[in-house]
């Protein structure tokens, strides 16, 4: 059933080719050049066809993004009656149990990424589709392409729900004591974790077919002396285990993560945080706007100009909001080029030196090895466990799924995360009012070198029938989803995220973190440092 669902896609994929694949216009408000594609989404996904709701012209405060960071603003801000607007480029996106609300990685079309027409990711498999604001913005930069959300929700759509708490010795090196690990250990961790309903992989899914991948995992890392950790995670078990049952249409199951899983097996922050936000009546969500840029007016008021989008990329609507209090959670990258901006035009003329700075990729690595003996499927998504190897440089390696291949390949694959201290810095270009930077090759290769010597020993000790470095397979370190800094704790800010120079304006996303969450996922300290944050604004007023 699954080959012949994948041939009648790829006979409609190539239909719809012979169609054009032209680019939306942006900026004119003209019709969209993907006309068909942009039928068949409306009929697939009516929801984000319907018309946006406006936001009010001042806003006591607005969040920017809709996140970890920012949807944990955005609840307690209104918990403490504080009324207030979260602005979101990206759509809202529904779930259903049976309807394919977000394409795969498989076979992606234009619902998978955030206006663009080619992808190439860790398979090397090159694709193409219709332009459409989909839920993965993938940012080219020089040296590193930065993956990041573009969905109501943020970053917890798309990742692949690990959160785990780092360990001590490597936090306190990384924040060099900005931020008091205990506390968050001993506070903010645990309420991060009950809220978003944390737990490991229980043993019936581990033991289902779709986790071959992770006991063979598991086993290896067993061989070559070491103890897998269980990660703690954020899918809904009875969800997965709806798929398993085969009362749900399979998703978190057949490798479907990096864009969306459209039953709702990730309880992203759609179902908790964003929606407990709404429900106090003094938080309201705004899909479809882009901030454009940020300012401060004469009377203090901060000046927030937005473009209101339709999925296709149509220019709706431009607009200029106020506020009192603006708190910027949109993404390492997305804060980053607010702030870079406005200090570049003169916006926001107090801001510091710190401004851009401290950016880092957390040492992303995608590795691959060959099973030790062949299993029947391996497509189960969620990430089962991981190691952490200090014998150089450190580095955590994590059990992970193979992207975009929910068929057998004899692979199964890791996510390495060093503790890399390369940190690059975000420039302006005036002519093209842009802003970017670039990263080290050279840095690119030792996070590759590291983990390389880690799971190279694995492959000896544990088995692996098959070597994948002739064919570039073993080892890639071409991306980052893991995008932290450019407005860092203790720098940029104060230790609890306000930004100097300008009372009244905040980061609360991992912009605010140095570069790093010290080898491991960084949304459980994203949030857990949101939180940490946001209490003490709120209790002290500012």
């Amino acid at each position: 059933m699954r080959r012949r669902a994948v041939l009648k896609a790829a006979g409609v994929a190539a239909l719809l080719a012979g169609v054009g694949t032209g680019a939306a216009v942006r900026g004119t408000g003209a019709a969209s050049a993907n006309p068909v594609w942009n039928a068949l989404f409306a009929e697939w996904v009516p929801e984000i066809f319907a018309p946006l709701p406006n936001p009010p012209e001042h806003s006591e405060a607005i969040v920017i993004g809709s996140g970890f960071g920012a949807a944990v603003t955005a609840l307690r801000l209104a918990e403490a009656g504080v009324q207030n607007t979260v602005l979101e480029r990206g759509s809202r996106w529904p779930n259903d149990p049976w309807r394919e609300i977000f394409t795969g990685d498989d076979l992606p079309d234009g619902r998978g990424f955030w206006h663009r027409t080619s992808f190439t990711g860790v398979t090397k498999v090159p694709m193409s589709f219709a332009d459409f604001g989909g839920v993965l913005d993938v940012t080219e930069y020089p040296g590193i392409d930065v993956w990041r959300a573009a969905a109501v929700g943020g970053g917890s759509v798309i990742f692949t729900g690990a959160m785990v708490a780092p360990p001590k010795h490597l936090f306190d090196a990384v924040f060099g004591g900005v931020v008091d690990y205990d506390e968050l250990d001993r506070v903010y961790y645990p309420r991060v974790r009950q809220m978003l309903r944390l737990s490991p992989m229980p043993a019936d899914v581990y033991n289902s077919a779709p986790f071959a991948h992770s006991r063979i995992w598991d086993q290896q890392v067993r061989a070559a002396g070491y103890q897998p950790q269980a990660n703690d995670s954020i899918f809904n078990w009875d969800v997965i285990r709806a798929e398993l049952a085969g009362t749900s249409r399979a998703s978190a199951t057949a490798s479907r993560s990096n864009l969306g899983n459209s039953n709702g097996a990730k309880f992203d922050l759609n179902q908790n945080y964003l929606r407990y936000a709404e429900a106090t009546g003094k938080s309201a969500i705004y899909p479809g706007h882009r901030v454009d840029s940020i300012g401060q007016d004469a009377n203090g008021k901060y000046v927030v100009k937005v473009t209101k989008l339709a999925p296709t990329g149509q220019v709706q609507a431009t607009r200029t909001l106020t506020c009192d209090r603006l708190f910027l959670g949109a993404g390492s990258v997305g804060t980053s080029e607010l702030l870079v901006r406005a200090q570049a035009t003169g916006a926001l003329p107090q801001l510091n030196e710190y401004i851009g700075d401290g950016w880092g990729t957390n040492g992303d690595v995608v590795l691959a090895r060959s099973f030790s003996t062949p299993t029947g499927t391996g497509g189960g998504v969620p990430s089962a466990s991981r190691i952490l190897d200090e014998s150089g440089v450190p580095l955590t390696l994590e059990n992970w799924y193979v992207p975009g291949i929910p068929v057998e390949t004899g692979a199964i694959a890791s996510l390495g995360m060093v503790l890399d201290p390369t940190r690059a810095r975000f420039g302006y270009h005036r002519g093209s009012d842009s802003v970017g930077l670039s990263w080290s090759r050279a840095t690119q290769d030792q996070v590759l070198a590291a983990c390389r010597t880690v799971d190279d020993r694995i492959a000896a000790k544990g088995g692996s029938s098959v070597d994948y470095t002739p064919i570039g397979y073993d080892a890639n370190a071409f991306f980052t989803a893991h995008p932290l800094g450019g407005a860092v704790l203790g720098r940029a800010t104060d230790a609890h995220g306000r930004v100097h120079g300008h009372p009244g304006l905040y980061v609360m996303d991992g912009a605010a973190l140095p570069g790093s969450t010290a080898t491991v996922n960084p949304s459980l300290t994203i949030t857990a440092v949101a939180e940490r944050n946001i209490e003490a604004i709120i209790r002290a007023g500012r």
